[in-house]
């Protein structure tokens, strides 16, 4: 339920477009169901893959027997990882940040379900019945599990050898590694972190945990291929990254890239899961080997053994004045990144850098490591690993001003970084409304003013617990107050149930992934209408109307006669990802550019036919008029049939959107712009804590979150309820579960998720507008921003009602009883 008493629309928005909330230019195609999704296509002649993965979590493959595969009716053909060694012109080594991962097992396979065999055959149910056939003989490993057991001395090797796939500029330095599981150790210095432990009046030190996670995207992995005529290779992806893709894929055949066509429909959800190349290049030799298209969807069962969200182990050890101001800390972040390093590397330095959180704090000294395992591999995940870190400093934030006796908000709000403050890295923040939202979360749950607060009454304590986190108090006093607790009875078993209320509150901040570049084409035809060509993908955040309402304000046309083109590597022009809520930033700006490139055409061509000044003009309702005197003006379709050519002429924008950089110092992580923008978060939250079962409800939410300027107000808070209901999912029930390597819950029957009934607190989204000078009509991004800060806050309130402090992930019901019995 979303609470509408912060109505996320704007009133008065000086734009036409731009601040309104038009509906979704893609929602009636999207339920009529006349939009395309790749699982559901299907081409003549169309072959279907089935995969043949490991058993072991660490082995040598002795042999793998496909005889009996073969001989299953409808088999055409199967392949192994030996027969990849001896195909002319390929490279079977693939991987975003190391050339680590294998188009199927090489030699050793290195987790539980990597592939091993793919079969090709005329029917889904004839590739999965000969794959089950497939035997294969393993020389057994010893396995590393955990990331910190695989960092010691003598551990065993996932990878003999790493090398460099020299992708990003920011890994640029890497060197190929051998004899260590730490594929990448990202490091920050700022000041002398031990002085500042010296001169700290007290030291805190704890350790926090986060477990796998599956992003469990409604569609699942799905890939078509298949050559054309005249050999090019042309793929239909679930992929958040077509343009890497298209170099991936001309890198693997040593193709050129005229030659690599990759096309992406809608997708039914991403969350960073389909980034970059999963099975894209083994579907595309497949392709190219049988000389037919060839088409592979996932299982449930499989997209757990294809990307997960990294599990991590963090130390913050905090030097901290009598006051509450925190001078020192030293951070360590372990990254679980599984067999392959797929984008954990950027992970452990783009998320690694801002562990210290969103605090004005003198000395920092972090180490931030991206280690394998043999586990299922780990990549992007909504949120980009800012979740995981949150966790840490908002879960000790609480805990350092409970062990002061200190409020909690004012805590924060006495050291959080402001406009112009200087963050961790030596990087000057600008734009950055994060104590706006800590001040608006907190007035939207009903926290009173810091002036006001009080400390629970020392009666009200449960017995035998030491002080939950003092001074938060609802309007109505609530929390551990008589009020707040409830009693209910069991009319089943006659039992009565204590039940607590309590209230939390945590903040987060983000920097978006940087560098990255967007281009965009803008073609305005001679009736006004308006095609965007843009590689941004649409997979149910709303881009496509965004970009849409752009380019209508720079044109002056009507939002309906814009029109956006998916993505295809053919027409649209090169876009890094769509991920990290970078797109209404990058593209946008790169819209924008292209729309004002067509505009100054437009108006060029409409001066020399007024002969006024192009700057005397403007475009606005398909026409060009004087500023000041409408009635001196000229219809886009007359100006176009004599200033181009015709009725049917098009005008042509381009734009590209590439943030300067800074370089980073390798061995201090001191930039002068360690990233292009920030978007802050905060998340407050009531909730109920059943002192018999453990069980916690959440009861009221509000998030707020810095969008800049909300280009849509409306899909600004829809997707601040959407991360939110994400988070509150992964708090209180996500957690992958391994045995020796092996997922122990991989299907939806297992692996719990938050049901509606979970997820029917009240929301509120709270859409903070602190424009960006250089976005879009000052637009920042907002699909990551609610995920932050939720878990936290929740741990805060349940440590504000009980009097326990959770410091692993998720907050079960299992892990509060004990708690709670523990004392």
């Amino acid at each position: 339920m979303t609470d509408t008493s912060h109505p996320p629309t704007t009133s008065h928005s000086p734009f036409v477009h731009i601040g309104h909330s038009p509906a979704r230019i893609d929602g009636l195609k999207k339920i009529t169901a006349t939009v395309p999704f790749v699982p559901a296509m299907s081409h003549p002649g169309m072959l279907h893959v089935a995969l043949a993965r490991s058993e072991l979590p660490h082995a040598r493959i002795v042999s793998v027997k496909t005889e009996r595969a073969r001989a299953v009716p409808r088999v055409v053909l199967v392949l192994t990882g030996a027969d990849l060694e001896r195909i002319p012109n390929l490279d079977p080594w693939i991987g975003p940040a190391f050339k680590d991962h294998p188009l199927l097992a090489i030699d050793k396979v290195h987790f539980v379900g990597e592939p091993l065999a793919a079969v090709v055959a005329e029917s889904v149910e004839a590739a999965r019945e000969a794959a089950a056939l497939i035997e294969v003989e393993y020389e057994a490993l010893a396995a590393v599990i955990d990331a910190r057991e695989a960092m010691r001395p003598g551990a065993p090797l996932v990878h003999e050898h790493i090398r460099p796939s020299g992708v990003f500029p920011d890994l640029a330095h890497l060197p190929t590694r051998s004899g260590t599981n730490v594929c990448y150790h990202y490091k920050l210095r700022r000041g002398d972190v031990e002085a500042g432990f010296r001169a700290a009046d007290l030291v805190f030190e704890d350790v926090f945990t986060t477990p796998a996670a599956q992003h469990a995207s409604l569609e699942p992995h799905a890939w078509l291929a298949e050559v054309e005529p005249d050999g090019k290779l042309s793929i239909w992806s679930t992929t958040q990254t077509p343009s890497f893709v298209r170099v991936e894929l001309a890198d693997a055949f040593h193709l050129p890239l005229t030659q690599v066509r990759v096309r992406v429909p809608y997708l039914g959800g991403g969350y960073g899961g389909k980034m970059y190349d999963k099975h894209e290049p083994l579907v595309a030799l497949l392709a190219r080997l049988t000389g037919r298209p060839i088409k592979l969807v996932l299982s449930r069962g499989e997209e757990f053994y294809t990307t997960t969200r990294h599990a991590a182990t963090l130390r913050l050890k905090s030097g901290v004045m009598r006051d509450g101001r925190i001078v020192a800390r030293h951070v360590e972040i372990f990254w679980d990144t599984g067999a392959y390093a797929d984008i954990g590397p950027r992970i452990a330095g783009k998320t690694g850098f801002a562990a210290a959180g969103p605090y004005r704090i003198e000395h920092v000294w972090i180490d931030s490591y991206c280690v394998y395992t043999n586990k299922a591999p780990a990549g992007a995940f909504r949120g980009f690993g800012t979740p995981q870190i949150v966790w840490a400093y908002e879960r000790q934030a609480d805990l350092i001003a409970q062990r002061l006796g200190l409020d909690p908000l004012a805590f924060r709000l006495a050291q959080t970084l402001d406009e112009g403050d200087e963050f961790a890295t030596g990087t000057v923040l600008h734009a950055v409304g994060l104590r706006a939202c800590l001040e608006q979360a907190a007035q939207a749950i009903g926290l009173a003013s810091a002036e006001s607060r009080v400390l629970s009454p020392e009666s009200d304590r449960p017995p035998g617990r030491r002080p939950p986190a003092v001074g938060i108090a609802s309007a109505e006093s609530r929390v551990l107050s008589p009020e707040s607790e409830v009693r209910t009875q069991d009319s089943g078993l006659g039992t009565q149930h204590s039940k607590r209320r309590g209230i939390g509150i945590a903040c987060g901040l983000k920097a978006v992934i940087y560098p990255s570049t967007s281009s965009a084409i803008v073609a305005l035809n001679a009736d006004g209408s308006a095609m965007v060509y843009s590689s941004t993908v649409e997979m149910g955040q709303g881009s496509q109307t965004t970009l849409a309402q752009i380019a209508a304000e720079v044109l002056g046309v009507p939002l309906e006669k814009v029109a956006i083109h998916l993505p295809d590597t053919d027409v649209t022009p090169y876009d890094t990802i769509t991920a990290g809520s970078r797109s209404t930033y990058h593209m946008g700006n790169a819209v924008r550019l292209a729309a004002e490139e067509a505009r100054r055409q437009v108006l060029e061509a409409a001066a020399r036919r007024l002969e006024v000044s192009p700057s005397d003009l403007e475009l606005r309702e398909e026409r060009a008029f004087v500023r000041g005197a409408p009635e001196r003006g000229i219809g886009l379709p007359e100006l176009f049939a004599v200033a181009f050519g015709g009725r049917g002429s098009t005008v042509l924008g381009q734009g590209r959107f590439a943030p300067t950089t800074a370089p980073v110092d390798p061995e201090t992580g001191m930039s002068a712009k360690s990233t292009e923008y920030w978007f802050p978060g905060a998340t407050a939250v009531e909730v109920e804590v059943d002192e018999e079962t453990g069980q916690v409800r959440v009861l009221r939410i509000a998030a707020a979150a810095d969008v800049g300027t909300a280009i849509h107000p409306a899909h600004c808070a829809q997707q601040i309820v959407g991360a939110t209901t994400m988070a509150l999912s992964l708090a209180l029930f996500e957690a992958m579960v391994f045995d020796n390597g092996q997922v122990a819950n991989p299907s939806l029957a297992d692996y719990l998720l938050a049901s509606f009934e979970d997820a029917s607190p009240a929301i509120t989204p709270i859409v903070v507008q602190v424009p960006h000078p250089d976005g879009p009509f000052g637009a920042k991004g907002v699909g990551e921003t609610a995920i932050f800060s939720l878990a936290p806050a929740i741990a805060n309130a349940v440590a504000n009602a009980v009097g326990i402090n959770v410091v692993d992930l998720p907050i079960t019901p299992e892990r509060v009883l004990r708690a709670i019995k523990e004392g």
